[in-house]
C-alpha cells in the first residue's frame, strides 16, 4: 500500500484546482476461482489486481479517476487529471492524516491464500458426489469455488486514513436433472465473510442435496396457473424480491435524484405494522458484511422501515451532499475501477410472530415460492418481474403439487403494503448485486412471509 507522504501528495494534487474534498482508494486484491464439472477440475484461475482510485468533489461536482501505475509520476498524473475537471473558486488544503485503527468484526481463521488447491478441490469433489449421486435423474453437477482477499487503504483530505483486509469465500452448486424429454436446474450458493474454515464447516450434505433435490422435484412439476392470488415467499433467498423491488429504491443513488418511489417520504407509512426492513453491514461473518465501507466509514445497522414507517435511506458521502443528510456507512464499489455510491450489505425483513405452519395453514388458496430465481426491477417505478426456481400450489392450508414456469409480477411499494403475515424463521442468503458501482457481494434475507395478492405469471390459465 502507499505511504502517508505519498497520499498527502496525491490529495494535494487532487485539490490543486479548487476542489473542496479529495479521496484516495488503494486496493490490492487476490482472487481464486475453481470450477469442477463431470467430476474433474475444468478450470482454475488465480489472479492479483491492484490500483488506485482518486475522487474529487467541488460542491455537487464529482470527478473520478483511477490508475494501475503506482509510480509517483503515475499517481500524481491521475490526481491532476481528476483535478483539471474541477474549477473551484478557492484553494483548499488537506488536514493532517491520522490513522484510524479498526477492530475487525469478522474473525478469519485460515487465509485462503495459505491453503493449497488440493484441499480446495477435495471439498469441491465431495459436494459434487453428493449432488451427482442424489438421484438417477441428475445428469450433470457443477461446483464453483471462490475465495477473495481484498486489502484496501482509504484516505481523504479531511484527515481520514484507514486500512482493512476483507476475506470472502463461496461455493456455488448447480445440478441438472433430466427425464429424457426435459431438463430442470437446481442451485444453491452459500457464502460468508470467512476464510477457508467456511468450506470445512459447511454442511455440504445439505447444500449439495438441496441443489439436486430442487432439480429432481421440478421434473415432475405441473405447469403453473396464472392469476392473482396470495403468495407465500419462503425465508432466506426469498428476500431477493424486496432487495430488488424496495432495497434499491432506498439507496441514495436513486433517492438523491428523485428517481425512487421512496424519495421524500421519510416518516410516511409505506408498509404494514408487521414489516421492519433493515440493512446491517455489521453482522459477524455474513457474506455482505464489512468492517468499513468504501469511503472508510464504519458500517452500521440501518433501520430503513420500522413497523411500517419509512425511517431512512442508505446514503454515501456525495449523495448525502445532494440530500443534506449524513452518510450511513453504505458506500460501496466493486473495485478501484468504480466510483463508489450507496449500496446494500445484508438487507432483510425482521422476524415476526407467525410460524411457517401458521402461515401455510391460514392460506386457503395460493402459491408457495420456496426458492426464488432471478429478476429485474425499475427503481423509478418499483415495477418488478421475478422467476421462481421452486414453487408449489397451496390448497386448503396445505402445500400441494410442485409447479413450474412461475413468475411474480408486481410493484415493490404496493407489494410491501400487501404483506399480511411475517414468520419467525429469519434466514439469510448470499448473492451478487449489480449496479452503477459494479457487482458486489450482498446478503438478502427474511423469514417466511405472505403477500395477500401478487400477479402470478404462469404457463396455463387457472
Amino acid at each position: 500500500m502507499l505511504s502517508k507522504s505519498s497520499i498527502e501528495d496525491i490529495l494535494t494534487a487532487a485539490l490543486s484546482t479548487g476542489g473542496d474534498f479529495a479521496e484516495v482508494f488503494v486496493e490490492d486484491r487476490f482472487t481464486n476461482s475453481i470450477m469442477l464439472q463431470e467430476g474433474k477440475i475444468d478450470r482454475s484461475i488465480s489472479g492479483r489486481d491492484a490500483g488506485v482510485g482518486i475522487r474529487v468533489f467541488n460542491g455537487l461536482q464529482s470527478v473520478y479517476a483511477y490508475t494501475t501505475d503506482f509510480t509517483t509520476a503515475g499517481l500524481l498524473k491521475a490526481a491532476k487529471n481528476a483535478a483539471h475537471a474541477i474549477k473551484g473558486s478557492e484553494q483548499h488544503t488537506i488536514a493532517a492524516l491520522k490513522q484510524e485503527m479498526i477492530e475487525p468484526i469478522h474473525k478469519i481463521i485460515q487465509m485462503p491464500r495459505t491453503i493449497e488447491n488440493g484441499r480446495k478441490a477435495a471439498v469441491m469433489k465431495k459436494a459434487y458426489e453428493i449432488a451427482k449421486n442424489y438421484h438417477s435423474s441428475i445428469k450433470q453437477a457443477t461446483v464453483n469455488y471462490i475465495d477473495n482477499e481484498q486489502n484496501v487503504l482509504i484516505a481523504n483530505s479531511e484527515g481520514k486514513f484507514v486500512e482493512d483486509t476483507r476475506v470472502r469465500s463461496r461455493m456455488a452448486i448447480q445440478a441438472i436433472a433430466s427425464d429424457g424429454t426435459q431438463m430442470q436446474p437446481g442451485f444453491y450458493g452459500p457464502g460468508a465473510y470467512q476464510g477457508f474454515e467456511f468450506f470445512e464447516n459447511l454442511n455440504l450434505e445439505h447444500y449439495a442435496s438441496e441443489a439436486a433435490r430442487i432439480a429432481v422435484t421440478m421434473l415432475d412439476a405441473e405447469e403453473c396457473p396464472s392469476g392473482k392470488f396470495p403468495v407465500i415467499i419462503d425465508n432466506e433467498f426469498g428476500g431477493v424480491i424486496f432487495h430488488e423491488a424496495c432495497g434499491h429504491g432506498l439507496e441514495a443513488t436513486a433517492v438523491a435524484k428523485n428517481n425512487s418511489v421512496f424519495a421524500n417520504r421519510i416518516g410516511e407509512k409505506v408498509a404494514p405494522d408487521i414489516v421492519t426492513y433493515i440493512d446491517d453491514g455489521t453482522i459477524p461473518n455474513e457474506w455482505g458484511s464489512l468492517n468499513i465501507d468504501d469511503e472508510g466509514e464504519r458500517t452500521r445497522k440501518n433501520v430503513l422501515i420500522e413497523n411500517g414507517i419509512l425511517k431512512g435511506y442508505l446514503i454515501d458521502r456525495f449523495n448525502g451532499r445532494r440530500m443534506g443528510m449524513d452518510a450511513t456507512g453504505s458506500s460501496r464499489r466493486e473495485s478501484y475501477r468504480f466510483n463508489p455510491t450507496s449500496r446494500m450489505t445484508n438487507t432483510y425483513i425482521a422476524p415476526g410472530k407467525s410460524t411457517p405452519d401458521e402461515i401455510i395453514a391460514s392460506t386457503e388458496h395460493g402459491l408457495y415460492a420456496k426458492y426464488m430465481g432471478g429478476g429485474s426491477v425499475n427503481t423509478a417505478t418499483g415495477d418488478y418481474n421475478f422467476a421462481i426456481m421452486e414453487a408449489y400450489m397451496v390448497k386448503n392450508g396445505k402445500i400441494g403439487k410442485p409447479v413450474k414456469g412461475a413468475t411474480l409480477i408486481g410493484n415493490g411499494p404496493k407489494t410491501l403494503q400487501l404483506v399480511d403475515m411475517v414468520g419467525n424463521n429469519l434466514a439469510h442468503g448470499a448473492g451478487m448485486c449489480g449496479s452503477v458501482s459494479g457487482s458486489l457481494p450482498v446478503n438478502v434475507g427474511q423469514p417466511m412471509i405472505r403477500v395477500s395478492e401478487i400477479t402470478v405469471g404462469g404457463t396455463k390459465g387457472e
